[in-house]
């Protein structure tokens, strides 16, 4: 049987890990793989985002149109102050692109579990929405001091729309680049998508290959 450093090391991504790598270029893919699968294994990390999100959430499910947002730019931690500011005042700028409050309200999105050649990637949404004319969106969110490039969006899109059976049935994915309210849609992503599925699976490939050799069972 495996031992259980062994099962740590298999190959996996997230969307978002997954996403992060195809935006590099030459060396530094490795050097990003390198150390994606060292944190794999020591464990830990701490998620910066988290009242954020259950702030936009809670405004969305309320109606509040921001509130909770500016209460939680005053209230969290010192340390991460800028970073909500940041983010409060784009997430109330995409609130806006959204219409009136009453005209759309949270709805359940699952994760899923893809596989792009031999590496598994979990996909997911943040969060999902429903509009009053029937429309649901599952949203993805962009937290990077960056906007995201055209790889970014159309990787995210592409594979959340790949899975979308899974993530949000009949549903559509929209990537939101949070700290400039922007939301990106289907209709930026360049090339078929027979041409995008070859190239992420060729990315796959580069990633399972660059994790290394994983280690013999006991």
């Amino acid at each position: 049987m495996p031992t259980p450093s062994a099962t740590r090391s298999l190959p996996y991504a997230t969307l978002l890990a997954f996403t992060r790598y195809v935006d590099q270029t030459g060396p530094t893919k490795a050097a990003y793989v390198g150390g994606l699968r060292r944190r794999r294994e020591t464990g830990g990390g701490f998620n910066p985002h988290g009242q954020f999100l259950k702030a936009l959430k809670a405004d969305i499910q309320f109606r509040t149109g921001g509130l909770h947002l500016a209460d939680i730019a005053q209230s969290v931690a010192p340390r991460w102050r800028r970073l909500y500011t940041a983010l409060t005042t784009g997430a109330a700028e995409y609130l806006e692109t959204l219409g009136e409050p009453g005209e759309f309200g949270l709805t359940p999105t699952r994760e899923a579990l893809g596989m792009l050649g031999d590496l598994p990637v979990k996909v997911s949404a943040h969060f999902g929405l429903r509009y009053d004319d029937g429309r649901k969106e599952a949203v993805r969110l962009h937290f990077d001091e960056q906007p995201p490039t055209a790889e970014t969006v159309t990787a995210s899109l592409h594979l959340m729309r790949r899975y979308m059976d899974q993530i949000l049935p009949n549903g559509v994915p929209v990537l939101v680049d949070v700290r400039r309210g922007v939301p990106h849609r289907l209709d930026e992503v360049q090339g078929a998508f027979d041409d995008v599925d070859s190239w992420l699976t060729g990315e796959a490939a580069g990633f399972t290959a660059m994790w290394g050799p994983l280690p013999k069972a006991a």
